[in-house]
């Protein structure tokens, strides 16, 4: 059963001192910030309404989320710290008589939530920044990264046959100190190192069909993230990263505006006036300035942009420009933000 707010104020704390009583002013302010119903409603999909034990106050929930991500805690440490700060109490809304969620119960409740929640909780709080007017978006930069993916580099193929080996290994001590005589035991390692022979093989086959259809030949390069592809990114010590590629879009303050997580390896050029389009929904005003790297840089680019508004295109062009196009990017001031 889904709860928004707790219990209400216990006689313990009703004679409390007032010093004990009151917040600092960082946890103020978000306990202020969170008050708003709007930030309960990313939750709603997820609970019946009526039926079902009681749901651990939402309130309380965001509340110990806040204080995980701000002061980097383990799940364990968090619902320890919670437990002997009355301050922390207080701002969890968790009475002196009350009890601190089970750090299994956050956990489940994060799980159960997910991706969907943080990004319903993201969109009210960018909502509420721009009706505030504190969202600056004049000047925005894009670019983007590879989401690692849960995957031993270069692949899980190596080490599952390092595994197969150990087990082997394992198997023949036991053995030989007189143990499981009867049980056969086959040795694999052989055919595992042969297996990972072949899925290396084919990671770096590059034949005329073409990089897209030589990776989708690779059938899976991580046992826990089965969307996780081979990137090249071009970096010093790792060419190729594997996930997915995700774009981050930020201004100013490094208040990230938009964000977007693609599998394999699209380009980066058709991804960016979609988020500059998302940014001007969210804030109610086209930014004036966008920035990114040469990945960027086509001229659709540059002519997409101009049609959504943005006066400011500094985004320096692939391969070999013109004359008049260097003059423009060697600019001071073109320099200048690109460097930003």
């Amino acid at each position: 059963m889904f709860r928004t707010v707790g219990d209400q104020v216990s006689l313990w704390e009703a004679v409390l001192p007032a010093e004990l009583l009151k917040l600092p002013d960082e946890l103020a302010r978000v306990d202020g910030l969170l008050d708003d119903p709007v930030f309960f409603a990313p939750f709603v999909p997820f609970f019946d309404p009526r039926m079902g034990r009681p749901s651990t106050p939402m309130e309380t929930y965001l509340r110990l989320m806040f204080l995980k991500f701000r002061y980097r805690l383990g799940y364990e440490s968090l619902c320890r710290e919670v437990t002997d700060s009355i301050t922390w109490r207080r701002f969890c809304r968790i009475g002196l008589d009350g009890s601190v969620p089970h750090p299994t119960t956050l956990m489940k409740l994060t799980t159960r939530c997910g991706s969907a929640a943080v990004d319903g909780l993201n969109e009210a709080l960018l909502a509420k920044a721009a009706e505030a007017k504190l969202l600056r978006t004049h000047r925005i930069r894009v670019d983007t990264t590879v989401v690692a993916a849960n995957v031993a580099y270069p692949t899980d193929s190596g080490l599952l046959a390092k595994a197969v080996r150990r087990i082997g290994a394992t198997a023949k001590r036991i053995q030989a100190a007189g143990g499981a005589v009867r049980t056969r035991v086959r040795d694999r390692s052989r055919a595992a190192g042969r297996r990972a022979h072949e899925i290396g093989a084919k990671l770096r086959t590059r034949s005329a069909a073409g990089r897209d259809e030589a990776q989708a030949s690779v059938r899976r390069v991580s046992l826990h993230d089965g969307d996780a592809r081979p990137i090249a990114k071009g970096r010093l010590g790792r060419p190729v990263e594997f996930g997915q590629k995700a774009q981050v879009v930020d201004n100013d303050d490094g208040i990230v505006l938009d964000h977007a997580v693609e599998q394999g390896n699209p380009p980066d050029a058709p991804q960016l006036a979609p988020a500059v389009t998302r940014v001007t929904k969210r804030a109610g005003r086209t930014p004036r300035t966008v920035t990114a790297d040469r990945g960027y840089g086509e001229a659709k680019v540059d002519k997409q942009l101009a049609e959504l508004g943005v006066t400011n295109v500094v985004i320096p062009r692939k391969g070999r420009p013109s004359p008049a196009r260097r003059a423009e990017e060697h600019r001071k001031s073109f320099r200048r933000i690109v460097k930003w």
